[in-house]
């Protein structure tokens, strides 16, 4: 088993910014009337709240079921290494301003309008809560143990995990 630390307040708007930054893209989940939907965005930013902050169109199926339901769960994956979870509640806006500061050129293959596309919303999202693992030494080393856990049948956990709370 690896270690297990808890994280609250500016330590786990650490951690959030240290993996999601780094991984940058999620399964961003909202639910719908009858299910928890997903799909994959991009964090545009992440303030020292700890908030996430993606751009959007004013008419994805994200937008609308923020609309029904507010509550929304973030996955964030890099195989082997780093794993972020956090639940929270997201909002829209249409500020002109929020939008131009988080534009970035990529988002126009999504948003061909650009950023002056009046289609264009910032969906921010303020966690709540949530959980984390990733490992010590970086990937190589975590690869190079599961390897050794394989062939030797003893664990090798070089993971630290814990839950975050804001």
């Amino acid at each position: 088993m690896g270690d297990h630390k808890d994280l609250t307040d500016e330590f786990a708007v650490d951690k959030i910014k240290d993996l999601a930054e780094h991984i940058k893209t999620c399964m961003f989940c909202t639910y719908n009337e009858y299910r928890l939907q997903s799909r994959p965005m991009s964090v545009q930013k992440i303030d020292d709240l700890g908030q996430l902050w993606f751009l959007s169109d004013r008419n994805s199926s994200q937008n609308a079921e923020i609309t029904l339901n507010p509550m929304v769960e973030i996955f964030f994956s890099e195989p082997h290494d780093k794993f972020l979870t956090l639940h929270g509640t997201a909002s829209i806006s249409y500020d002109r301003e929020t939008i131009e500061k988080l534009w970035n050129p990529l988002v126009k293959i999504w948003m061909p309008g650009g950023v002056d596309d009046p289609n264009l919303s910032v969906i921010k999202v303020v966690p709540e809560d949530g959980y984390y693992w990733n490992n010590k030494n970086g990937k190589m080393v975590a690869i190079a143990k599961m390897t050794a856990a394989f062939v030797t049948g003893k664990t090798m956990d070089d993971g630290i995990e814990g839950s975050l709370k804001l």
